[in-house]
């Protein structure tokens, strides 16, 4: 049985007194739930986030990762710099590093067989822009994102990727996405992976929605049979806020 995850992305979002209060509230507010729950601090605080959150269920994710084991790669961060501070877990292709850093898929495909080779879990981001939306092109864009970022992959890899869909056209746009429009492309991913690999690994994994949720709809849209939980944005700032989406689920 797939699991229920819920994992905050909090960006470029709070200095090191701000994310130990913020991971302070989180973990003293955690209902018992058996959804996984994950935080993803700034890379300058990630080692301390780990250390806070050593002994709780909460798990500890980077925000991005480089590809290369080392070298002149100035900024960068490799994935036994993850590992040593005991970061297992990666999010790679988020929508705001595709469009203000041109990651492209070929690279994203880099970075995540680079994660996969340490033994680093990734969670995958892939959707489509607003135009792309209006214009029908939506399936087509996300089936091409799936393609060129995982399908090289071997079956057994899939064991350690979590998929999440950001259909970037619902986020400060205006624009609303239903839940209804969420589980049409959760249950597309989930056919065009069966029909690239089968049906049990496209059973078995994992897919967030991470389409501005929040407090007011995260019931709503994890109750669809195809969502498996959220990669959440600015909620994941605001602990009752964060904690209300992990109890909606």
């Amino acid at each position: 049985m797939r699991s229920k995850i819920v994992a905050g992305n909090w960006k470029m979002n709070k200095n090191l007194s701000e994310t130990k209060g913020l991971l302070g509230e989180i973990s003293d507010k955690l209902p018992d739930t058996e959804a996984e729950v994950i935080v993803a601090p700034t890379f300058v605080n990630l080692a301390e986030s780990a250390h806070i959150l050593e002994s709780s269920k909460i798990k500890v994710a980077a925000q991005n990762m480089h590809y290369a084991k080392n070298g002149a790669f100035t900024g960068e961060i490799s994935a036994d710099m993850l590992l040593n501070i005991n970061v297992d877990t990666v999010i790679i292709g988020h929508s705001e590093r595709r469009a203000y850093f041109g990651e492209t898929d070929e690279l994203l495909a880099k970075k995540v067989k680079a994660a996969l080779e340490n033994k680093i879990r990734v969670i995958f981001c892939f959707g489509e822009e607003l135009e792309e939306r209006k214009s029908g092109n939506h399936f087509n864009v996300v089936e091409s994102q799936l393609k060129n970022g995982l399908f090289e992959l071997p079956a057994d890899a899939w064991e350690q990727i979590i998929l999440a869909y950001e259909p970037v056209w619902a986020i400060g746009t205006g624009e609303t996405a239903s839940p209804e429009q969420a589980q049409e492309m959760h249950a597309f991913i989930r056919k065009t992976i069966t029909e690239a690999y089968d049906a049990s690994i496209a059973n078995e994994v994992s897919i967030l929605y991470g389409g501005s949720v929040k407090p007011s709809n995260a019931g709503e849209i994890f109750s669809k049979p195809d969502v498996d939980g959220g990669l959440i944005g600015g909620a994941a700032l605001v602990a009752d806020d964060f904690i209300a989406i992990v109890k909606a689920i």
